[in-house]
């Protein structure tokens, strides 16, 4: 499904990063600056992956280290994605360097802050109890199991992860998800309370103790059942748990909602029956996208709903915009508003409007929240609606 790699050194640190093959392969930057070019934030981001590389070569690099300035990479992939070398700039170059950052800093941001430190006491950013985690799943409407509950093996164990089981409106994504997941005869279960966040966000803002700490838990949990193949709501999770953990010794096949029931769509078109009528535009992820190359199942999904037409915004697929929330960024708007940085969110939902469509699709949780926010304050509420493609596969199921 992606051209991505396996990180294979997951416990790279600056000091060590030069005695890799992947850390090695950066000192062949030809300075182009399609880096600095291509990042969203690049007019505004003084130590961008080519200086941040000249800097390692020369060994000024603890200039960049003595800042906050790398708080603005929300790790989009762009910068990864035109490469013309194919660097490894967000997966082991920037997380690496913002660790040194966030050791260094006077005070981290407080939402930052909160956000990580309620990760590490609750296992979830937004400091909720995790005996919360599934209290979704009493107004599903269709049976969604805990795989302790079951005493058996499971073809599928889904990973719902946080924003989609405690954010009001993730948990519409994840109701969707468990219709549709029902509707397909898939032998699958949670894991509830015993599930934390998967921490790739953490590890790409730098907080690679913290992801540390997250995987161990999460890896001596799967280690507790048998189950076929992890399935995840979230693409940052799907990162972590396709291109980390098995380094760390996760050995199962993992999928993310989107592309596995497009896999399936034969099988659920005879029950896609209730007419939407919606002029849909869909946005493409930075992780999903154009890290995994997941740009087609979306647009099968949308376009098989009855009564839906699909329009692309300018830039789409790979040349996604970012909506600013990766890597730690849905944590930091405060501070990129204290330092008058353009909201991400904003731009991609000017060009989400000039299409006239009424609803904007997504596949990630993090970008429901994002965009209905932008929405708001850019006065489009009334014109569109935020959704997530499952929940658009789910309301066109015959009960």
């Amino acid at each position: 499904m992606t051209q991505a790699i396996v990180l294979d050194v997951p416990d790279l640190t600056l000091d060590g990063l030069l005695d890799t093959p992947a850390g090695r392969a950066l000192l062949s930057c030809i300075q182009c600056g399609t880096c600095a070019g291509t990042c969203p934030y690049g007019e505004v981001l003084r130590y961008t992956p080519r200086r941040l590389i000249g800097m390692l070569r020369e060994g000024f690099i603890e200039e960049a280290l003595a800042g906050d300035d790398l708080l603005s990479c929300v790790t989009c992939y762009d910068c990864w994605a035109k490469c013309p070398r194919g660097l490894r700039l967000t997966d082991v170059l920037l997380p690496v360097v913002k660790e040194q950052v966030l050791l260094r800093l006077p005070q981290v941001p407080p939402e930052l802050q909160d956000a990580l430190a309620n990760t590490m006491r609750y296992g979830n950013p937004m400091g909720e109890s995790p005996r919360k985690r599934a209290a979704w799943v009493e107004s599903a409407g269709v049976p969604v199991p805990l795989l302790r509950d079951l005493g058996r093996p499971v073809d599928v164990l889904w990973i719902v992860e946080c924003y989609a089981a405690y954010y009001p409106r993730g948990q519409d994504n994840a109701r969707a998800t468990a219709r549709i997941l029902n509707a397909l005869g898939v032998d699958f279960a949670i894991l509830g309370s015993e599930e934390k966040c998967a921490g790739e966000c953490a590890r790409l803002v730098g907080e690679k103790g913290l992801f540390d700490t997250l995987r161990e838990q999460n890896l001596a949990v799967f280690g507790k059942y048998e189950f076929g193949a992890l399935l995840t709501s979230d693409p940052h999770a799907f990162d972590a748990f396709a291109y980390v953990y098995p380094a760390l010794g996760l050995d199962r096949p993992v999928d993310h909602t989107t592309p596995f029931v497009a896999a399936r769509l034969d099988a659920l078109k005879p029950r896609l029956t209730q007419e939407l009528g919606y002029k849909i535009t869909y946005h493409d992820s930075c992780v999903l996208g154009r890290h995994n190359h997941v740009h087609d199942e979306p647009r099968r999904l949308l376009e098989a709903l009855p009564g839906v037409s699909l329009v692309e915004m300018t830039h789409n697929r790979d040349s996604t915009i970012c909506c600013g929330g990766g890597g730690g960024g849905m944590w930091l708007d405060t501070f990129y508003k204290a330092k008058g940085h353009p909201r991400l969110s904003d731009r991609r939902v000017e060009e989400a409007l000039a299409t006239g469509a009424d609803v904007l699709a997504v596949s990630c949780p993090y970008e429901v929240p994002r965009f209905e926010d932008s929405l708001k304050v850019l006065g489009g509420d009334d014109r569109m609606v935020v959704r997530d493609v499952m929940e658009l596969v789910a309301e066109a199921l015959a009960d």
